[in-house]
């Protein structure tokens, strides 16, 4: 089968090509900056070690939103910022985003006119790209929509509305975006080093194909370092002795059946015991509760979360509702790290460092970008490309990504499992009824089917189990178990469109295997 991660090898393998923009990172970061570089007419490369969003990127807490825990904060131009994009990509890409109504359960007065006057402050910011008008309930209201909450000195809620999306669908798309208007981009392409000219200044990447065993020289008049967490690793590429730049700070959600909530609306908890707010959000049939905001000393491609954050999750929504969740019925759960600014003052919190995100040029022109939040991910891309004049000498096209509609752009409201493919629905339902074996479920309990196993291989660049369960659909995220009990009918499948062996297929497993132990809760 050649799929497009075989088409895009051979583009780099061109004769002395050097490209306009070559981006290092294949999450939400690198993914804006390559988006907004290509929207500028430049040509684009962009290498990923592992897979696109793998990292943090896959493991947010799936909302767009303007973050009103950083309103009070008085970090207004952040906000400001994150609700116009939060606007623009709700219209962009349609398919994969939603509005999700939001409720606030209050258990004072004073806490009532605060989150009412407050939530009111966050509407008319966002009065261009208003989603819905915010509004006190009282409480037999809130009641009526959350029937588990705690009813003792429940006062009433506000009502408020944010943007939610699929993290990992959504930079599968872009990844397909970025390709269609003519950039290249390839997984599993690790990042060896970077070669400077008789100048000093950065001027290509060697990198090594890990799937394919191959090293690859890519020249390029920009080099931008979007690699979140690991930003560190490639700044000391550049100069070994830079100084350390990132802070990880550990944010971790566990998943629970959908009845903990029984409603259509998310709870928000406006303040926890560690003085960050608590989400509880209905997505993909399932509820996702978090987050923390742990410091970590060193970042990891898979981190795993700390047992004292499972349980004061479960411990603060213990407070809230009737029906506690107990750590048996938690299906997964999982850890992603923040790429945040290193404080200056080693005590400071991180919930207390500024979620903004910096661009940074070195002296040899390796261009940084760093911070940020997947809601700013085009923002962010449109400020580092700002840079290219500075460190080309050539004026660029001017951005014009605000407006790109993401593959899979669809004005028509779909329903069913395969609504958040957009526009390749047909495409997916073709490939079922050409071969009734594609039509078969990867797990009796979920709707997955193994056409979306081939359609995944050949248009989405998935190379692994992993890539197919925990990001091209989201399973292993949604219940880990189920995801264990379909991994062998997902191997065999991509072996035969890959091409691969029973060899292939038994060490898939047994790294996907061990991959999913860390998603299991570990019971007392």
């Amino acid at each position: 089968m050649i799929n497009n991660r075989a088409e895009n090898l051979k583009t780099l393998e061109g004769p002395d090509k050097c490209w306009d923009v070559a981006v290092i990172g294949g999450g939400s970061s690198g993914l804006g900056v390559a988006l907004d570089a290509i929207s500028r007419g430049l040509s684009v490369v962009l290498l990923e070690k592992s897979d696109f969003a793998k990292g943090t990127s896959s493991r947010s807490t799936k909302l767009l939103h303007g973050g009103v825990r950083y309103l009070a904060q008085g970090d207004v131009f952040l906000v400001l910022e994150a609700l116009r994009e939060r606007g623009k990509l709700l219209a962009n890409a349609p398919h994969i985003t939603t509005i999700q109504p939001f409720i606030i359960p209050l258990y004072s007065r004073f806490n009532v006119l605060k989150y009412t006057i407050g939530l009111k402050v966050y509407d008319w910011m966002s009065i261009n790209w208003s989603i819905g008008t915010s509004e006190y309930m009282n409480k037999a209201t809130v009641l009526a929509h959350f029937p588990n909450i705690r009813k003792e000195g429940l006062r009433g809620g506000v009502l408020y509305y944010d943007g939610q999306f699929d993290d990992a669908r959504l930079a599968i798309n872009l990844m397909q975006t970025i390709m269609e208007h003519g950039g290249t981009i390839v997984n599993y392409m690790e990042v060896k080093g970077l070669s400077k000219n008789s100048r000093g200044k950065i001027s290509g990447i060697e990198a090594y194909d890990r799937i394919g065993k191959k090293h690859y020289t890519i020249a390029a008049k920009m080099i931008v370092n979007a690699t979140g967490v690991f930003a560190d690793k490639v700044l000391r590429m550049d100069v070994p002795e830079a100084k350390k730049m990132i802070q990880p700070s550990q944010g971790v959600h566990i998943v629970l059946d959908q009845s903990f909530l029984s409603s259509e609306f998310a709870l928000m908890i406006p303040k926890t015991s560690d003085g960050r707010v608590l989400f509880a959000v209905p997505w993909q049939d399932k509820l996702v509760v978090g987050t923390t905001d742990t410091l970590r000393k060193k970042p990891k491609l898979e981190p795993e979360a700390l047992q004292s954050e499972i349980n004061f999750i479960l411990k603060t929504a213990k407070e809230y509702m009737v029906r506690a969740p107990q750590k048996k019925d938690v299906l997964a759960v999982f850890a992603g790290l923040r790429p945040l600014a290193a404080p200056e003052d080693e005590g400071e919190k991180t919930k207390e460092i500024s979620r903004s995100h910096k661009v940074i040029v070195s002296k040899s022109n390796l261009v940084t970008l760093t911070g940020g939040k997947w809601t700013t991910f085009r923002k962010m891309g449109e400020d580092t490309m700002e840079q290219y004049e500075k460190v080309t000498g050539e004026k660029p096209g001017d951005s014009t990504s605000s407006g790109m509609a993401i593959h899979g752009y669809t004005m028509e409201e779909n329903s069913g499992p395969l609504a958040h493919y957009g526009i390749d629905i047909s495409a997916i339902v073709r490939l079922q009824k050409e071969d009734k074996y594609l039509l078969t479920k990867v797990h009796h309990n979920y709707d997955y089917t193994l056409a979306e196993v081939s359609w995944a291989v050949e248009k989405e660049m998935a190379v692994t189990v992993e890539d197919m369960l925990s990001r091209r659909v989201r399973l292993l995220l949604q219940d880990v178990e189920a995801a264990i009990e379909a991994a062998p009918l997902v191997a065999r499948h991509m072996a035969t469109c890959l091409g691969e062996d029973q060899g292939w297929i038994n060490k898939q497993l047994e790294k996907f295997n061990k991959l999913a132990n860390k998603y299991r809760i570990k019971l007392d």
